[in-house]
């Protein structure tokens, strides 16, 4: 169905008058006599159209039967559209759940992966807290978990033992290892 709002370059909601104006206008703009052979022929289909569509919206009686088939088009239109989403959709879901299904293990072994991802101190304490509850099942920890947690270690100690030998911060480890109370009340409990 041709949109004789379109052809017309008018609003649906615009006037008689003003669908006579852009009628007139049109008209003129689209005269077979202004155009060469090769454009004669699109002008005079496009004069066509745009008579065909002044015939039906300058009457009023024939516009509000062809705008209330325009909105059915445009309802069935809507309706096809929401159709095809909906099957878009259930083909997506079934897809997910397909995909759920096939990578339900996968999924478990990555979040133990990612529970255990070391990078801070809250990662290290949370890591060694599960190493204590889970004695058992250290096998669950993967061989580079326990690397990484060793790999850390090893570097906090290479790291205070470099600072302890610069200048600058010695004073600093001295005071953070033998004036802190809390390494004070650690050397009681295991000094006497």
């Amino acid at each position: 169905m041709k949109n004789y709002y379109e052809i017309l370059e008018v609003n649906k909601h615009a006037s008689g008058e003003i669908i006579e104006k852009a009628y007139k206008v049109l008209i003129k703009k689209y005269h077979p006599d202004l155009y060469t052979e090769e454009d004669k022929l699109y002008a005079e289909q496009k004069t066509k159209d745009i008579n065909e569509a002044y015939k039906v919206l300058s009457d009023s009686f024939l516009r509000e039967q062809y705008d209330i088939e325009m909105q059915k088009e445009e309802m069935t239109n809507y309706m096809q559209k929401q159709q095809q989403i909906d099957k878009k959709q259930t083909n997506k879901n079934y897809m997910n759940k397909q995909k759920q299904s096939v990578e339900s293990d996968t999924y478990d072994k990555q979040q133990k992966a990612n529970n255990y991802k070391v990078g801070s101190f809250k990662n290290i304490v949370k890591i060694l807290k599960d190493i204590w509850k889970n004695r058992k099942k250290l096998k669950d920890l993967e061989k580079i978990d326990v690397f990484a947690l060793v790999l850390t270690i090893i570097i906090l100690i290479i790291l205070g033992i470099i600072l302890w030998f610069i200048p600058f911060t010695n004073g600093w480890m001295r005071q953070l290892l033998f004036e802190n109370p809390i390494s004070q009340f650690i050397g009681k409990l295991f000094g006497g």
